[in-house]
């Protein structure tokens, strides 16, 4: 017996010295790696730079802070997620040119972060080593009322370029999101809606030229990239392809005085009927009017022990009230829109009451980043193409009731989007499209217990979803990153994986997708657990 212990207690100490052995071992080869990183980024930029100023590592002790600033996703955020060696963050277009060169010499993975509303962090986590360049420096924005254009760098927000552009002129607009703190760079080069795409379309339908960096390092605009990849990168993911570093935007007329409002029904109150109407007009109605539709589990406003669903639309019409209120009492006399529950404003303002601020706040608000502000959260995605009957609707508000949280978030197409052909740029849903689904479910307790719940519950609605929705392929928004849709395997290159989520993503264009993706990245350097595969290599 006290040989058995005495061996046991060498074993124990053996495995402990090498688990530190092998501890020190990594920490070491960390170091040495930071280390060849800066050299090789010193003797890439200028020495005046004071390039270590902006290089994080995990040593450092503004690391967590600056990682942490745009993670949006709470879930991503805890001990157990998988950080970045390395935390770039450029001021120059220069740093972007180094760090990607110096990336590749010392064989690491670059993800690349231009705002962080990324609901499966995509941007700033990986299962492999890597290093995050993120670009929040880089953010400036030239606006040029006279020719109704503007340049605006990735590391913008898009509450930042409202700002810019009002004030240079109360009568110019950009059609991109409704949330200021989402980043120009992923943003746009995923497509980019919001409220005046029925009038104006994507924002990547208003962009006239880019600068993007390549995997070589080069920087490259719209002329010396060329028009497929100039077309890839309007809707097809930078991150794929490169590393966005602006866009030139075209600026589209708003008038002097529009109008939002917003109405609700419960099932009480007839929500079902309110709901299937919704559908047969927001699509098709004025191109001036956007009518999104939340539909959310409740409790009712008569019987607190009831539970409901809560229908609410929340609309920007680019125009007067009365003009609205006559077009919706002939259109949409289930509505019963009045004057009295629309406000006129101008179109900044109109921005930051779909921000959820009061009429009448300062626009100043728009440059708020609100850093370090996250909550848990999931989304997921889904087309429809024809109307949800008032029978269906009914049984999808028993299984919503059922489930406890996830809402629905209905936004409608048509107007310009069905005008735009599907080949366009990357972004395929086009006409035919009646509304785009997004699943939407945020909570506040911490830990794997809920994570399961709410995971399981907008899991569970999708799933009852898919009899009403697209399909061949089940189509998909990439923007709302959604990896229960398909995974590229760390480090692989797989045209097989990428084919299963390119295909929802980007439907018959994910084919031209690779092949640009072939000819500018055939090494594959900028890749991601969704990114655009490289073709198979031919026999």
């Amino acid at each position: 017996m006290a040989k058995a212990a005495n061996l046991l207690a060498f074993l124990l100490v053996l495995v402990f010295n090498l688990s530190c052995f092998s501890s020190f071992a990594w920490a070491a080869r960390d170091d040495s790696v930071y280390e060849s990183f800066l050299q090789c980024l010193e003797s890439n930029t200028n020495p005046q730079d004071q390039i270590s100023d902006l290089v994080y590592s995990q040593n450092n002790i503004s690391y967590a802070s600056v990682l942490r600033a745009y993670i949006r996703n709470a879930r991503l955020n805890t001990s157990t997620t998988p950080k970045p060696l390395i935390i770039i963050t450029p001021k120059q277009i220069s740093h972007v040119q180094a760090a990607v060169i110096c990336t590749k010499k010392v064989g690491y993975q670059l993800k690349i972060r231009s705002g962080g509303h990324d609901f499966e962090g995509i941007s700033y986590i990986s299962d492999v080593p890597f290093f995050v360049l993120d670009m929040f420096n880089l953010r400036s924005i030239e606006v040029d009322v006279k020719n109704e254009t503007a340049w605006v760098q990735s590391g913008a927000t898009l509450g930042e370029v409202y700002y810019r552009i009002w004030e240079k002129s109360k009568v110019h607009g950009f059609p991109a999101g409704v949330c200021p703190t989402v980043g120009v760079g992923g943003h746009i080069s995923g497509g980019g809606y919001g409220n005046m795409l029925r009038k104006y379309g994507l924002a990547v339908d208003n962009v006239f030229d880019a600068q993007i960096v390549d995997a070589n390092g080069r920087l490259l605009d719209r002329k010396a990239m060329g028009e497929d990849l100039f077309w890839a990168i309007r809707g097809g993911g930078g991150g794929s392809f490169g590393v966005i570093i602006s866009y030139k935007i075209r600026l589209v007329s708003v008038p002097e005085t529009v109008t939002v409002f917003r109405v609700e029904r419960t099932l009480e109150e007839n929500a079902t009927d309110f709901v299937f109407k919704w559908q047969l007009v927001a699509p098709k109605t004025d191109n001036e009017l956007f009518m999104r539709m939340l539909l959310q589990p409740s409790t009712s406003k008569t019987n607190k022990s009831q539970k409901t669903i809560r229908a609410s639309i929340v609309a920007l019409y680019l125009g007067k009230a009365g003009t609205l209120v006559s077009l919706l009492g002939k259109e949409f006399p289930e509505m019963g829109l009045k004057k009295e529950n629309c406000n006129e404003t101008s179109w900044i303002q109109s921005v930051i009451w779909w921000a959820n601020y009061d009429i009448g706040t300062s626009p100043e608000v728009l440059l708020d980043r609100k850093l370090d502000s996250a909550s848990f959260l999931k989304r997921k995605s889904d087309y429809v193409q024809t109307p949800i009957s008032k029978d269906k609707l009914n049984w999808i508000w028993q299984r919503m009731i059922e489930l406890g949280k996830t809402g629905l978030v209905f936004n409608p197409y048509g107007g310009r989007m069905s005008e735009i052909p599907a080949t366009d740029a990357p972004f395929p849903h086009r006409a035919g499209n009646l509304f785009k689904i997004q699943y939407s479910v945020s909570w506040k307790e911490a830990g794997s217990t809920a994570e399961n719940e709410y995971l399981t519950q907008t899991r569970k609605l999708y799933s009852y979803m898919t009899p009403f929705v697209s399909k061949n392929p089940r189509r998909a928004f990439f923007p709302y990153r959604d990896l229960d849709i398909g995974v590229m395997k760390a480090g692989k290159n797989s045209y097989e994986e990428g084919n299963v989520y390119g295909k929802k993503y980007f439907n018959g264009n994910f084919d031209r997708l690779a092949k640009v993706k072939t000819a500018v990245d055939p090494e594959n350097f900028f890749r991601n657990e969704q990114s655009i595969p490289t073709l198979p290599c031919k026999a």
